[in-house]
Parts: C-alpha cells; structure tokens; sequence
C-alpha cells in the first residue's frame, strides 16, 4: 500500500495553520503586556500561516482517505513538525539562544513533560510564558484530535489518524459518538471546560487570572511549566490553590471517556472501571505512606520553603505528600518541595512512580496502570495455575477476558519499555551525569515526567546538561510521547482484534 504523500502534506499544513493561529493569540498576550515581543510573534505566526496556506492548496487534489500507514506517519511526521516550527517565537525573541535549548524546552512543552531548561522564568516576557504554557496545552490531548475534528469539512477521513494519535481512549468499541470527528469534538470540549473551570477557581483562591490560566494550561494537559521559579512552591502559603491543583491533577489522570460518562450522569461505568479504581486506590496507598515519611523523618522547612507550623505540620505533611504523588503518577511535573532531598526511602519510591503514568485515555505519560494491573493479575494466575494446572482460570479486565496474545504483547511493551530507559540513563551517563541523575534523567524524560532527581531533580533545571544529551532527553520525551514501540501491534489492529487489545496496547 503506497503512501498518500498529498493527502499528508495537506494536513501538515493543516497543522501549521492551528500553531499559527496559536501565535496569534500569543501575540495578543504580547499587545496586552506590552512586553515588546509582538512584531517577533506576529512574524511567526504569519510564517506558519502562510507555509500551511500553501501546503493545502498545492496538495488539495488528493484521494481523502487516510490510511493507518498514513495515520501514523502524520502523527509522527506532524509531531515534529509542530515541535520545529513552536521554536519560532523562542529564537525570534532571543528569549532562548542555542538550538538544543530551544529544542529542549519546545520538545518538553508540546510532548507535556515539563522538564525546563529555564532558570529564571519569571525574567521572560510574558507572551513566551504564555506560549511556554500553550505548547502544554496543545500537545496535551493532542493537536492530531484537533485536526480531526474539523477534517470531515474538508472531505477527509479521520478514525486511522484518531487511533494513530490517541490509543488507549478505548474508541474503538465505545466511543462518545458514532462519528469520528464528533467524539473528538467532545474530547475538546471536556478539555476546554476543565481548563477554564481550573481558570476561575485558582483566580478565587488567590492566583493572577495570568497566573491561573498558565497553570491550568499546563495543568490539564499534565505538562508541568510554571509561571515561577519555584513551581507550585510560590504559593506554599496559600494551600487553597494547591488543593485545587490536585483536584484538576487527579482529573486530567482520568480517562476522558470516563469523564465524560460522569458528566451525563453515568458514574456507575466511573467506579465500576477497574482501571480507575486502581488509580485512586496507588494514590491513597502511596499518599499514606508518604505522609508518615514526611511526618516523621522530614523537615519540610528544609525541604519546602515552608514553614509547617503555620498550618499544622500534619496537614502540611499531607497536602506536599498528595501533591508529589499525584504529580508524579499524573507526569504533571509541578512541585511544592524538594522531594529528592526528603529521605532515600520516599526518593526510590518517586523513582519508581515515574514509570506508573496514569489512566489509559489520559494525557499522562508513563507505562499506565492498565498495563500494571494486567500485569499483577497475570502474575497471580500464573502462580495458582502452577499450583492448579488443570484449572481453567481467565484473565478479567472490565469483565472482558483478556486473550493470551494480549498478555504476551504486554509483556513486550513492558520489555522494551525498559530497555530504551536503560539505554537513555546509558547515554545520559556518558554525557557526564552521576548514576542517580542519569537513570532519573531518563525516566522522568521518557514518562513525560519533568523533574527527576540528582542534578537534574525538582530544586534544578536541565541547563547543564550538553547540547547532545538535551537532544537525547528530547527524543527519549517524544518516544514517551508518541509511543512508537506499541507501532508493532499495527498488524494485530488491521486484523481486527477486540476492544481490550486496542485498549491495552496504546497510549
């Protein structure tokens, strides 16, 4: 099957005219602050309009329908593309100078990480801020959702580019609408409507309407960029504004299918999914245990600028233990506190969440739960088959039994999962890192994470690191991302096999 090089071409340009307009809006940020950089901003924009103006018009004779080859090289294809033409506003500001840096930190907005190359945000014009904190909030649910939702009115297909973009929302046999293009369009409207109810509450709780709808952005999309040097730890003093952070943290860890039944009134299919169940149940464990570390071995004064007895230092045990678990699970990236410098015991057990992510359907980053729960359960089976081996004992997942070859593909992921970790903390130690900030580096920039531990964790940027291992993190993060390693599985969608695989096996 020949590729449609037309047809991608065309929704490149599609792509660039979304970033464009994405400028636009920008540099109307720049005109309302008056912060000097709107003729920069406004030249990129009318940069990217233009070259996707032209696109579209020199491949709009094309067969409009996307195959899944087709649906996956624009996704990758149209990634990358994204990311390159996102430097614009940074190179033409001179508010980043080299191009791993810029790189970096575009990589790390649109791929939702977090991780920042950036010591003093809060020295940058405002429009950059505002565009460091959009590039979240595109790449979150994703700009190929965006396109779709709109290519029926250009005559185009779009369910192939759907899959290649967002596996793991379980559309396949239960989508919102029977339309492609609709259920995407519910998909954003959810997302919108979270951001701009995030917007209004932090603005009550305390927050700049700047400040609030910077960090919603980024908060919604799981990314993690801040309008401050110090994240979410500016505002220690103001636990309103963290609690409802979390809240909306939890909430951008759900699957967005789950959501939306919760909002037609159907929360029996929420707390019914095992998935979800499991979220909050490694949420609540972890939590406890953290809290008592903290408690008992920690001195938060030290650690988070903070000074406990202000509000109890239960409370404040609570409440930073909450926020970095949920953070973490989530590959938010936001912090109240040092964590890698609280006890080696709780810096293992963050280490260790960064490969957890959140729900399938989301726009976390990491392994998923779902992966882990099929895991533990296939674990368990194995032993009772080993000491029952004539009994037959299936494997359940939301009442579907999970098929041999599914486990097996699991396993797989799981596999090579690992080993592009220990290959990127390889490369990272060559580089230069120290052990633990390598095999942190790695997994916090391959789980979409942000910040990891060593000299790359929450109290550091990754300014330091060479030119060659931020282009390395950088492509560990769209590998994240992307997920290119579940592309094997192409052949096992084709021959069309169950719901459970589709939602199982991808992102």
């Amino acid at each position: 099957m020949r590729l449609n090089f037309k047809l991608i071409f065309y929704i490149i340009g599609l792509l660039l005219i979304f970033n464009g307009s994405a400028m636009l809006i920008t540099a109307g940020v720049s005109l309302i602050f008056n912060d000097g950089v709107v003729q920069e901003i406004v030249t990129s924009s009318i940069l990217l309009i233009l070259s996707g103006v032209i696109l579209m018009h020199f491949n709009k004779n094309n067969i409009r329908q996307i195959n899944k080859r087709d649906g996956y090289l624009i996704v990758t294809v149209g990634w990358l593309t994204m990311i390159l033409s996102g430097m614009f506003p940074y190179y033409l500001t001179n508010s980043i100078t080299t191009f791993s840096d810029i790189f970096f930190e575009t990589m790390s907005g649109y791929t939702a990480t977090g991780s920042t190359i950036l010591d003093d945000v809060e020295s940058l014009p405002k429009s950059i801020v505002f565009w460091r904190s959009m590039t979240h909030w595109l790449g979150g649910m994703g700009i190929i959702v965006l396109a779709i939702a709109i290519l029926p009115l250009l005559g185009i297909g779009g369910m192939q580019l759907f899959s290649a973009e967002v596996p793991g929302s379980g559309i396949s046999g239960d989508k919102i609408h029977p339309r492609i293009s609709a259920t995407a369009k519910r998909l954003w409207f959810i997302y919108f409507a979270l951001t701009i109810f995030e917007t209004v509450a932090l603005s009550i709780a305390g927050m700049s309407f700047f400040d609030a709808l910077n960090h919603s952005m980024s908060n919604i999309a799981t990314g993690g960029f801040s309008t401050k040097n110090e994240s979410l730890a500016y505002w220690n003093s103001t636990p309103a504004i963290q609690y409802i952070v979390i809240f909306f943290m939890i909430l951008a860890g759900t699957n967005y299918l789950l959501i939306y039944s919760a909002l037609i009134g159907n929360f029996k299919k929420l707390f019914s999914n095992t998935e979800f169940s499991w979220y909050i149940s490694f949420i609540l464990v972890f939590v406890l245990i953290t809290s008592f570390s903290i408690y008992n071995y920690v001195d938060l004064q030290q650690t988070s600028f903070e000074h406990p007895e202000i509000f109890g230092k239960l409370e404040s045990s609570f409440r930073h233990a909450l926020f970095q678990i949920v953070a973490i699970i989530t590959t938010t990236g936001f912090v109240t506190a040092d964590f890698a410098g609280w006890t080696p015991f709780l810096t293992m057990l963050f280490f260790g969440l960064m490969f957890l992510g959140a729900s399938s359907g989301s726009t976390s980053g990491g392994i998923k739960i779902s992966r882990f729960s099929i895991l533990i359960k296939n674990g368990f089976l194995e032993f009772k088959k080993a000491l029952h081996p004539n009994a037959v004992l299936p494997l359940r997942y939301n009442h579907n039994v999970v098929k041999k070859e599914v486990i097996i593909n699991i396993l797989g992921f799981f596999m090579l999962y690992l080993i592009l970790f220990i290959i990127g903390a390889g490369v990272l130690s060559i580089q230069g890192l120290d052990f633990i900030s390598a095999i942190g580096g790695s997994a916090a920039s391959i789980g979409n994470v942000g910040p990891a531990l060593g000299t790359v964790g929450p109290a550091f940027t990754y300014t330091e690191l060479t030119p060659f291992a931020k282009i390395w993190c950088s492509f560990l993060m769209l590998v994240g991302r992307l997920e290119p390693v579940s592309y094997t599985h192409l052949r096992a969608h084709e021959t069309g096999r169950n719901l459970v695989c589709r939602l199982l096996l991808e992102k």
